[in-house]
C-alpha cells in the first residue's frame, strides 16, 4: 500500500513539474504548498519546542518558517533556490516583525550546512530525498537531531513514528515521518 501512495504521489508531483514547464533534473520538487493544517501537524510531530533550531529544506512560501518563529517560537531558517518565493517569504516575514528568529536562504539546499540543526522539514521527491539529501544529512546532523518528511520517507532510515491523515482538510490524505538522528 506504502508503495502505490508514494506511486502514485511520485506520479502527481511529475504532472506536476510538466505541467509547470520545469525539468524534474533540475529541481528537489515542484513548489506545491503544504496546507496549514499539515504544516502545524510536521511542527508538532518534530516536537519543536521554543529556542530550538528548524530548517526547512525547499521552503517555497515560507509557511513553515513562519509557523515555526511565531507559533513555536523556535529560530527557524528556510532554503529555497527560487528567487521569487524567497523574496516572497522574506516580504512576509519582515511584515509580520519575525526578521529576529526567521530567515530564508536563497540558495541551494544541498551546499548548506546543517549542523546546527534540532528539526529538518522535508517535502521532496523520493529520489532527491534518498539519493541526495540522505547522505547530506547523514553526515551533517547531530545525535539527536530530529526529521519530519512529508509523504516520502527516508529510504534507508527507520522511522520513529509515522502519522497517517486521511484528510488534510484540502481531500488529501498525507503521511508524515519522523527520523531521529
Amino acid at each position: 500500500m506504502r508503495n502505490l501512495r508514494e506511486g502514485a504521489a511520485g506520479l502527481w508531483l511529475l504532472a506536476a513539474l510538466s505541467a509547470a514547464g520545469q525539468s524534474s533534473d533540475a529541481i528537489l520538487a515542484p513548489y506545491y504548498p503544504t496546507p496549514q493544517t499539515i504544516v502545524e501537524k510536521m511542527l508538532r510531530l518534530g516536537g519543536l519546542k521554543a529556542g530550538e533550531k528548524v530548517f526547512d529544506l525547499g521552503s517555497g512560501d515560507g509557511r513553515i518558517v513562519i509557523m515555526a518563529a511565531q507559533k513555536f517560537h523556535a529560530y527557524a531558517v528556510g532554503i529555497e533556490i527560487d528567487r521569487d518565493l524567497c523574496r516572497q517569504s522574506l516580504e512576509r516575514i519582515r511584515k509580520l516583525g519575525l526578521e529576529k528568529n526567521a530567515r530564508i536562504v536563497n540558495g541551494d539546499l544541498l551546499a548548506q550546512n546543517y549542523s546546527s540543526a534540532d528539526l529538518v522539514t522535508v517535502y521532496l521527491l523520493p529520489d532527491s530525498i534518498n539519493n541526495k539529501v540522505q547522505p547530506l544529512l547523514d553526515r551533517q546532523l547531530k545525535k539527536g537531531a530530529r526529521v519530519v518528511a512529508h509523504d516520502f520517507e527516508f529510504r534507508n532510515w527507520t522511522p520513529e513514528k509515522v502519522e497517517n491523515i486521511a484528510d488534510d482538510g484540502e481531500g488529501r490524505s498525507r503521511t508524515l515521518y519522523l527520523y531521529r538522528r
